[in-house]
């Protein structure tokens, strides 16, 4: 339940998240659906073919599909008063998908008893792969790759899921609201990740 739950809510924020860039990069509504699609399954696809997962268990997601291709067409249809605030909570929309995912990702390589080192790489892939893809075909710098903090926030909840910190649905709930509000506080006073550029002397 909790996994489907996670899922459900996952697959809705990055969802809205790709179709929303795409609108914003002035796509047509097949490339809207399209990078709406991308980004809520690209991160799922990823890990099952690291973790031995056959690609073809995506196809078995006929709800999760509906539920994206009903979330794509909702925000499609939003009146554009509403869109101009995606700036203000897009970056919400994310830090909820990221969270949602990496602990469903964690979940799955954990029920299939792989060590930690995979459960962390499946949180990661699962919670910041659809996002790589998404900004990849927007012609954006993936946020990953910048000094903010992103991915840290998924390799947290790999790693608390890994070592059986959190198990039962209460605390797997209460590890997806802290991961999602360490996101959003991550971007808000924007902490960052050291880095070190290499410009002309």
């Amino acid at each position: 339940m909790t996994w489907d739950v996670l899922s459900i809510i996952g697959t809705i924020a990055f969802a809205v998240s790709g179709a929303i860039i795409a609108m914003e990069e002035e796509y047509d509504i097949l490339g809207v659906y399209i990078l709406g699609i991308v980004t809520a399954f690209g991160g799922g696809a990823i890990r099952n073919l690291l973790i031995g997962v056959p690609v073809s268990a995506l196809w078995e997601q006929g709800l999760f599909f509906q539920i994206a291709l009903l979330s794509i067409t909702a925000v499609f249809l939003f009146p554009n008063n509403l869109l101009r605030h995606w700036q203000k909570w897009g970056n919400f929309f994310d830090a909820i998908g990221l969270s949602a995912f990496a602990i469903q990702g964690a979940i799955y390589a954990a029920n299939m008893d792989h060590p930690i080192s995979a459960v962390i790489v499946a949180a990661v892939l699962t919670g910041i792969g659809g996002g790589i893809i998404r900004d990849l075909l927007a012609g954006r710098k993936p946020i990953v790759l910048r000094a903010e903090i992103y991915a840290v926030w998924a390799i947290l909840a790999g790693l608390i899921i890994g070592l059986k910190i959190a198990s039962s649905p209460w605390e797997l709930y209460t590890l997806f609201v802290l991961i999602t509000t360490l996101r959003v506080l991550s971007y808000t006073f924007d902490w960052k990740l050291p880095s070190r550029r290499l410009g002309a002397q």
